[in-house]
């Protein structure tokens, strides 16, 4: 059993493991007269890593942007759980439902739901250091000016926040860049600021929108090792959207596929990729298509052949 030999628990979530932590129920999403998701539902258990993928302009951003708050779905509900803190006895504390579909994003963030961006949202003039204090920012309680006098509470209130950050930038080996501005350092490293910046809020659902998206090999195999550490050491349940293929089926406990806006398969890795429905979307290709079909049947009798072995 991995654990972290840290003082300070980055998992903001109390929810015992495999309970329902995130459900998606039937949410549609219009933009005039075009179609970002349509009826699209599952759901996020505790203390699993789960991906959703689908081809380009299937509606994974929007998706992650109507869970945190930056769009709001016309049709069905998003609902978070959250729990209380355990009790003295150890018996598990009060279970809450959130229905996020019309709550703002900070509203969001206050209940535990951190996330990345496809695109980095980075302060670049600012260091490492500063960057993942901002993601300190909901749990601060002090006054505007009082924090601007750095004074008594304000200057004991950043010491004891500091001292999380500093475990994220050990977690995440950022150390030899924690003084650097983020405008001047390599794209694969600025990606990594911003996965630390969202693990600073001690989320209860973290949320990666294409952690990986344009690394070379080598970083990608690095940021694959820190979601897993994220996960796995720290032990944060993540909704990750990703492209390749090679990373999901690795690191996910289940998947969800989405093409034109529609759910088109939720499973275990094993269970999406054998599905034709998947390989269909993926080839971009009719179903009378011959190419198709010989794929189909690969995949069928390669999981026959498992099954009897």
């Amino acid at each position: 059993m991995l654990t972290r030999a840290y003082q300070h628990s980055l998992n903001g979530s109390h929810l015992p493991s495999g309970r329902p932590l995130l459900e998606v129920d039937h949410i549609s999403l219009f933009f005039g007269g075009v179609t970002a998701l349509k009826d699209v539902a599952f759901t996020v258990t505790e203390g699993h890593v789960h991906a959703v993928i689908g081809p380009n302009g299937a509606g994974k951003s929007s998706l992650l942007n109507c869970i945190s708050g930056l769009y709001h779905p016309q049709e069905g509900q998003i609902r978070l759980h959250t729990a209380d803190a355990p009790h003295e006895d150890g018996t598990h504390g009060k279970v809450h439902t959130h229905a996020l579909t019309s709550l703002p994003p900070h509203r969001i963030a206050r209940l535990g739901v951190a996330r990345s961006f496809q695109n980095i949202e980075l302060f670049s003039h600012l260091t490492v250091l500063d960057n993942l204090m901002l993601g300190r920012h909901i749990h601060m309680r002090h006054s505007v000016l009082t924090s601007m006098l750095w004074f008594g509470p304000a200057r004991r209130q950043e010491i004891a926040h500091r001292q999380l950050v500093e475990e994220v930038i050990d977690l995440l080996q950022l150390q030899a860049f924690r003084n650097k501005p983020v405008g001047s350092l390599a794209y694969g490293i600025q990606k990594r600021v911003e996965l630390g910046r969202a693990l600073c809020l001690q989320p209860a659902l973290l949320l990666l929108d294409e952690p990986m998206a344009g690394m070379n090999a080598e970083e990608k195999e690095d940021m694959a090792r820190y979601v897993l550490d994220v996960h796995e050491l720290a032990g944060v349940s993540v909704v990750l959207i990703e492209h390749d293929m090679n990373v999901v089926m690795d690191i996910s406990d289940r998947v969800s596929v989405l093409d034109f806006g529609k759910l088109i398969a939720d499973g275990t890795p094993d269970e999406v990729k054998a599905d034709p429905a998947v390989i269909e979307a993926y080839l971009g290709a009719e179903e009378e298509d011959d190419e198709v079909k010989e794929a189909l049947r690969r995949q069928t009798r390669h999981v026959e052949e498992e099954h009897r072995g």
